[in-house]
């Protein structure tokens, strides 16, 4: 294997291992739930799922999710305040 190439390599094992160089702006993903499919988005740091729990409170499961996932790569989304909380 060319020598350059090890180098890139390399170079993405040690990047894969700082995520704070990396910030997602948009993104689309095919969420496959327990129940159904979903579509989540991220648009502009701004949070989208089209499951009916999202359209009440702007945070479902899938978006938790995903932001677990990209840990450090997108924005954290505010939780909506819980009464008698």
């Amino acid at each position: 294997m060319q020598s350059s190439l090890i180098g890139k390599i390399e170079k993405a094992k040690v990047y894969a291992q700082e995520r704070h160089r990396m910030q997602v702006d948009n993104l689309h993903v095919a969420f496959h739930g327990e129940n159904s499919d979903h579509e989540v988005s991220l648009v502009e740091g701004r949070w989208h799922c089209n499951c009916d729990f999202f359209a009440q409170w702007s945070v479902c499961s899938h978006t938790m999710a995903l932001e677990r996932v990209l840990e450090g790569m997108v924005p954290r989304q505010e939780l909506p305040e819980l009464a008698g909380a």
